[in-house]
């Protein structure tokens, strides 16, 4: 085997093992606290970027790295695992499992598509719709997961045209001598096999045809990916980025008064996200099907037979469904109380329920708390409707005694167990334990330091660059290690050169989640991906183009509405404030 090929197939080995022996210089030569500090920091960045070990795993070092080299003691950074945000989290994605394992998502999924058409144009704006809107409450990767195979139905109907059209030959039957074409038609004249050759013309009008709707599979599919991070930015839930950003508000600025919430978050990510949603629409109309109104959006057109058989495959599905069930009632009306309460707690512009209940003390509930009162009504509540007459219709044994017990309930622990991805609670409570230590041991302080001749220049071209370098970094590595690593920096560059930290950490916090360039990017890409219709040059040139709309619609969100919401012309008094 040559040298480098043998050097890459050990390269794991190389960045575990190189790593910490490369960086130790930082703590044997510097030898200050900041040094150690910032060791623990950089080693987690090179585990983090290329996957050497489970980003869960390397979520953990925090806890082994920071008492050996006396940065904090072993208590105080494992108190960081598990905060309240962390619960938050769990308690959200809790309830976005019973939605999954009743299969609403599904029907809303296909209600709305029913009522789109499947005119292409509007078909790709229902899914995008659809897609969104799911990936607001459950995770990016099952609502891609679930929304994939339909749009393989939909294309395997609008594309089937066997019996319609001839076949096209081949490039090699193409290239084949006048002689052996001639043969050919001998044979056609005297044995049973029967060959059709086309009109050049005709041939030519086949293959266009076909290499259109080889496009229209391309701009379908992506969409479902592109949405499914664009939908996710929508809720302080929908996606880890936005919780690292809630719980280093909480870490780094602890008297910020709750500033980032459900429903200030909402308020000002949901235009955004609509805004991205469209121009990513259209741009993938320009670039795969292009402005045929006609062709794409049925204007002055009948539905084909091929868009009828389509529209049918949806309604087939969303008949097998059947009439919804009491749990689904039931979970949809958990999901819909858990909105609720989520934006009346404290919305801002006027006094929520928990300012009404608790008086001074409204801080005692946040949204983790909503979230989790909800989830354990999931445990609680029967998925079937009660019988308060039990006797009359069925023999009161030991049978129905256990039916009666926690599998008949909305949701049940090995439901849970089997579907929450347990390691985004480590990989956030490692990203805070992170931000503590940088506080503790002064490298936040000594990095704003550094950061501080930015002042010259204007806080939009620093949060637009800010913003690039973050959507570039995180087509290589986790949307959530992403925002982990960047956003202490960004706080303590905020208060270095005195502009609000919001200023910088919310425009990154949403570049973070826009990984649209590489299949390996992020988990919807790769699903995406592994249908074969994309290849990597079709994700990259469209993802560019969708990184650049991102960044325009972020400067554009927090100079106009965001500026307003979060009170961005003014240094807040909060972040002097520093954590105990």
């Amino acid at each position: 085997m040559p040298w480098h090929k043998r050097l890459l197939s050990v390269k794991n080995e190389l960045f575990l093992f190189t790593t910490p022996l490369l960086l130790l210089p930082l703590p044997l030569i510097i030898a200050t606290s900041q040094a150690e500090c910032a060791y623990v920091i950089i080693l987690m960045a090179v585990y983090w970027c290329t996957e050497v070990l489970p980003l869960a795993v390397t979520a953990l070092l925090p806890a082994l790295l920071f008492p050996l080299f006396g940065i904090m003691d072993s208590q105080s950074v494992c108190m960081q695992y598990l905060k309240d945000t962390n619960l938050l989290f769990v308690g959200g994605l809790m309830v976005a499992v019973a939605v999954e394992h009743w299969n609403l998502h599904k029907r809303i999924a296909l209600r709305v598509l029913l009522f789109v058409g499947v005119r292409p144009a509007l078909l790709m704006l229902g899914f995008m719709s659809v897609t969104a809107f799911l990936s607001m409450w459950i995770s990016n990767t099952a609502t891609t997961a679930m929304m994939v195979p339909i749009v393989q139905a939909m294309l395997e109907e609008l594309n089937n045209s066997e019996g319609q059209m001839p076949v096209i030959l081949s490039s090699e039957e193409a290239q084949k001598p006048e002689v052996d074409v001639k043969q050919e038609k001998t044979m056609e004249v005297t044995g049973p096999i029967v060959v059709t050759f086309l009109d050049t013309s005709v041939e030519v009008v086949r293959q266009k045809e076909a290499q259109e709707r080889r496009k229209i599979c391309k701009g379908m599919t992506l969409c479902v990916c592109y949405a499914a991070s664009i939908g996710g930015t929508a809720t302080l839930t929908g996606t880890g980025p936005n919780l690292v950003l809630k719980g280093q508000m909480s870490q780094l600025f602890p008297e910020n008064g709750d500033v980032i919430n459900f429903a200030s978050w909402f308020g000002f990510a949901f235009p955004n996200m609509i805004l991205m949603l469209v121009l990513a629409w259209l741009w993938l109309q320009f670039v795969f099907m292009g402005f045929n109104f006609k062709k794409t959006w049925g204007c002055g057109a009948e539905k084909t037979e091929k868009e009828m058989a389509a529209y049918e495959v949806i309604r087939g599905q969303h008949r097998r469904l059947g009439p919804m069930s009491f749990g689904e009632l039931s979970v949809l009306g958990l999901f819909i109380l858990l909105v609720v309460l989520w934006f009346s707690r404290d919305p801002g512009f006027v006094s929520g329920w928990a300012t009404h209940i608790f008086n001074s003390k409204k801080e005692y509930v946040t949204d983790a708390t909503v979230a989790l009162f909800v989830a354990i009504l999931l445990f609680v509540l029967p998925s079937k409707r009660p019988s308060f007459c039990p006797w009359r219709t069925q023999s009161f044994d030991t049978v129905s005694l256990q039916t009666s017990n926690s599998a008949s309930r909305l949701l049940t622990w090995k439901v849970v167990q089997k579907k929450l991805p347990w390691g985004i609670v480590l990989l956030l409570g490692g990203g805070f334990a992170l931000a503590k230590g940088s506080e503790v041991s002064g490298l936040s302080r000594w990095m704003g330091d550094q950061m501080s001749p930015l002042q010259s220049i204007p806080p939009w071209s620093i949060a637009m660059i800010l913003c690039l370098l973050i959507a570039t970094f995180t087509e290589c590595t986790s949307n959530v290690a992403t925002a982990t690593l960047f956003l202490p920096i960004l706080a303590s560059m905020s208060q270095s050169i005195g502009i609000n930290p919001l200023y910088v950490m919310v425009p990154c916090t949403l570049s973070a989640s826009f990984a649209f360039m590489l299949p390996v990017a992020t988990p919807p890409n790769a699903i995406v991906f592994s249908y074969g219709y994309l290849k990597v040059s079709d994700m990259a040139r469209t993802g560019i183009v969708m990184n650049i709309i991102g960044i325009l619609c972020i400067t554009l969100a927090i100079n106009t509405w965001g500026r307003a919401m979060f009170h961005l012309d003014s240094f807040p008094t909060w972040a002097n404030a520093t954590g105990p």
